[in-house]
């Protein structure tokens, strides 16, 4: 089970995963599937939702936390991304507000960071954590319709596009939760290979 109820990373996560024997399935909606991210950082948060899901679900979970830092904001938004304008979360509110605390500042660095974390069971004491950044800078201004959250306004390193406007297969190859899921894949087909050697 992905815990998410974030539509884009779902489809994302499901397209990443058809090549291998796992089948990432949506969690119901329902309000007790929501929980309070406590942590202070990126895997904290993905741990916290990662347990909470299998320990309603009774699925071996995944659950990612990611979001957009700029350096030069001290970090921001951070883990505070999704919801960095306030309650309820609104992508455009987001942007806004961080084009509003950009004004006037040259340095423009920024880069998306990733942590999916797998959860066996509620009580997995050992998860498999797999964590990938994407560098790039704040553009002045959106541009592009695909993708969602700060992709209009991210312009990754070496493109002259934003992540807005790249095709959906080209962002998912190079994305941090692209990265991120290439890196889990790994470490899952690993533990399929050694629990399936014989004795």
């Amino acid at each position: 089970m992905l815990a998410t109820g974030n539509v884009g990373k779902l489809k994302e996560l499901q397209h990443a995963f058809t090549d291998i024997s796992i089948e990432i399935v949506a969690q119901p909606k329902d309000p007790q599937y929501d929980v309070e991210e406590t942590g202070t950082t990126f895997v904290e948060n993905a741990i916290i939702k990662a347990r909470h899901g299998a320990q309603l679900s009774g699925l071996p979970t995944i659950a990612d936390d990611s979001g957009i830092i700029v350096p030069a904001l001290q970090g921001e938004p951070g883990i505070r991304s999704a919801r960095y304008a306030g309650e309820p979360s609104n992508a455009d509110r987001n942007i806004d507000l961080l084009l509003h605390r950009l004004r006037g500042i040259d340095q423009r660095t920024a880069y998306f960071y990733c942590a999916l974390v797998y959860m066996r069971h509620a009580f997995d004491p050992a998860p498999l954590i797999a964590e990938a950044a994407w560098y790039g800078k704040i553009a002045n201004i959106r541009s592009g319709d695909q993708g969602f959250g700060y992709d209009p306004v991210f312009h990754p390193v070496d493109s002259e596009q934003t992540a807005a406007e790249l095709a959906p297969a080209v962002k998912q190859k190079i994305c941090h939760r692209g990265q991120a899921v290439d890196k889990l894949k790994i470490l899952l087909q690993q533990e399929i290979n050694n629990t399936s050697c014989p004795n």
